[in-house]
């Protein structure tokens, strides 16, 4: 596995089942996601400052993996960042479910690193109150080609608006740092 290769849906399934952790694995991308595009540290003892359950839980391999991928990808500047969602040949409500649950963790570990006023650009303002929108839907049973398409639309916007959200605090705030 390279650097910018997340691991597979199912090995951070099992590692959060190890770890006893209350997440799935596409909550916990979107928390590590929110959790670095907010400009949080990746120290030691990163896992208990992103989930109130994993106070005394180290991340495994498979979890520093994770980490350690979404930072890279994030860095990455020909925008390579992608979501840990299902597969293709889950049902349109199980991705559309798990893409909410990746926004919900994305916007609580977001806030945690970002404080109670980010530097937020005005697109990156609206993004995060679109994001905030998408992690208050829900998913509905059914659908249709429409909804496929619907889905990759919002999958790509939520894969944008979280690289425009790293861009303006972890970056900006690394780019105003390096100007004093």
């Amino acid at each position: 596995m390279t650097d910018e290769s997340l691991p597979a849906p199912e090995a951070v399934e099992d590692s959060i089942r190890r770890l006893g952790l209350a997440t799935t694995p596409a909550e916990l991308h979107g928390a590590v996601s929110g959790w670095l595009a907010g400009g949080g540290d990746q120290a030691p003892g990163w896992l208990g400052r992103l989930l109130a359950d994993a106070e005394s839980a180290e991340a495994d391999d498979t979890l520093q993996a994770l980490r350690a991928a979404t930072a890279a990808q994030l860095e990455d500047r020909s925008f390579g960042f992608a979501l840990l969602l299902p597969d293709a040949d889950a049902t349109l409500y199980q991705r559309s479910a798990a893409l909410f649950e990746w926004c919900r963790g994305f916007l609580g570990a977001f806030g945690l690193a970002a404080g109670e006023a980010p530097g937020l650009s005005e697109e990156g303002r609206e993004a995060l109150g679109d994001l905030a929108k998408l992690a208050a839907a829900a998913p509905q049973d059914g659908g249709d080609d429409e909804d496929e398409n619907a889905l990759a639309e919002i999958e790509e916007f939520v894969r944008v608006a979280a690289l425009l959200l790293h861009g303006d605090c972890a970056l900006g705030r690394r780019h105003r740092q390096s100007l004093n």
